[in-house]
């Protein structure tokens, strides 16, 4: 893991397509400014794990019968 310090107008670039900024830091929370690409996607850690999770539960809930007769649906052309 890279840790740096910013101050508030500093900014980080990330593979010359994202640059993150200290827009402001105030009682112990820090708000960050993010200029991304639309279509990359930006996700907080806690909503990704949480639409990792109700992917995972949805999928077990799915038997091998209907897989397979989507995945037949799917590759016809």
């Amino acid at each position: 893991m890279l840790i740096l310090s910013r101050k508030i107008g500093e900014a980080i670039v990330l593979d010359e397509k994202v640059t993150v900024r200290v827009i402001d830091i105030s009682k112990g929370v820090v708000r960050l400014g993010f200029d991304a690409p639309h279509d990359m996607l930006i996700l907080r850690e806690e909503l990704e794990e949480e639409v990792k999770k109700a992917n995972i539960e949805a999928s077990a809930k799915v038997d091998e019968a209907t897989l397979s007769s989507l995945s037949k649906k799917i590759t016809k052309k």
